[in-house]
């Protein structure tokens, strides 16, 4: 059965249209619930017991191995996406003068890594641009991105979906064509997973690192990483006490262990039993789980519906529908619109998207009806009058 509105199950302010999920996600009832169940009892931490520093990722990590089609031990928990890429870049293998390929105004997240390891190794970073103009923008970017591919590329490295402007990049072709020179595919998921069908095995993925905060409908400073193979035998970028064989047993932590825990736990972050943010999160995934990304496609298909008609007739530009994701929409405005006075007029209508470059980025969820949408079409009709 299609998904119906879920508003119900959020808090949010009855006077706003909050169409901004990919700025940050509001939280769920039940997430919230979680938190305050968290902080309440750090009151008492003797309530805690030793086993309780391990548990709760126990919990999650199935959670977001289902997510994503892997195992439980391919999953670490990271403080954000940077520190993930950081992982990545301390041990990409590659040979002085490999190549890096990359996409044109990516997140600074999967750009300021590779400068570095690429400065370190003597690596070169080569950036696919889209087309000029915008007929099949996105089908022709994502063959130059294939095209760019070739014997001496060490890492490839792409979001989902495009953070400014939701055009998505065929991460099957792109994994497929990567294993074909011998180099890793690297994905930022944080604008896509949890909203959009992601199968690891499926793309060949070797790394796919992921904010907690958007999709993943989690609290902020904690998210979600998938290590593949490549990295087992790797260089965590800290020695926790917590990533060692044997580290639940509280009684032999001075006999100090030379091992790492099995797969990818030897990258969890430090201290990332955080009794308040991981139960937070876990409610977070169950809740999407329950829902399923390829129902949330949908419902944001149907939705967005009649605003893509309407831009589409008045000369904006969007993403052709076979390379966008339906839940991250980038809107650009026809030639000579000015989009200071759009945002002016979004603001006092309470229609809050986000401004990224010169696209206009709308981007529905669940907790979204056709209020909203109609709330936006109110302000782009007043806006194009307004131009005469």
């Amino acid at each position: 059965m299609p998904l119906t509105c879920q508003k119900h199950l959020f808090s949010l302010d009855e006077t706003v249209h909050y169409l901004n999920c990919s700025y940050m996600s509001p939280l769920l009832r039940s997430v919230e619930t979680a938190g305050l169940e968290g902080v309440a009892a750090k009151r008492n931490p003797f309530r805690i017991p030793p086993d309780g520093f391990f548990s709760g990722a126990a919990r999650l990590k199935p959670l977001f191995a289902q997510l994503v089609n892997t195992q439980p031990d391919r999953i670490a928990l990271i403080p954000s996406v940077a520190y993930g890429m950081g992982i990545v870049a301390r041990n990409l293998k590659a040979s002085r003068g490999g190549q890096i390929v990359a996409i044109h105004e990516d997140f600074p997240s999967n750009v300021y890594p590779w400068r570095r390891v690429a400065e370190e190794k003597g690596l070169h970073i080569r950036t696919v641009a889209p087309p000029e103009g915008t007929d099949g923008r996105g089908e022709k970017w994502n063959q130059a991105i294939l095209e760019a591919i070739s014997p001496g590329t060490a890492m490839v490295a792409l979001p989902h979906v495009h953070w400014a402007d939701g055009t998505r990049f065929d991460l099957e072709a792109v994994g497929k064509r990567a294993k074909e020179v011998g180099a890793i595919l690297v994905v930022d998921g944080t604008q896509s997973v949890g909203a959009l069908l992601i199968d690891v095995q499926q793309c060949r993925i070797d790394a796919l690192v992921c904010g907690g905060y958007k999709w993943l409908m989690g609290p902020y400073s904690l998210g979600v990483a998938y290590l593949g193979e490549y990295f087992d035998n790797g260089i965590p970028l800290e020695e926790s006490w917590m990533n060692r064989q044997g580290s639940e047993d509280f009684r032999r932590l001075v006999e100090y262990e030379p091992g790492y825990r099995l797969g990818a736990a030897r990258y969890d972050v430090g201290e990332h039993s955080n009794f308040i943010l991981l139960p937070m999160l876990t409610a977070a995934l169950e809740q999407i789980l329950e829902w399923k990304p390829a129902s949330i496609q949908a419902y944001c298909r149907q939705l967005t519906a009649p605003l893509i008609h309407y831009l589409l007739e008045r000369g904006y530009w969007v993403e052709d529908s076979g390379w966008r994701g339906e839940h991250l929409l980038g809107l650009r405005l026809p030639a000579g619109a000015d989009m200071a006075t759009l945002q002016e007029m979004l603001a006092q209508r309470q229609v809050l998207v986000s401004v990224r470059g010169d696209s206009v980025r709308v981007s529905p969820h669940l907790y979204n009806d056709e209020r909203d949408i109609q709330a936006l079409l109110e302000v782009l009709e007043a806006f194009g009058k307004g131009r005469g």
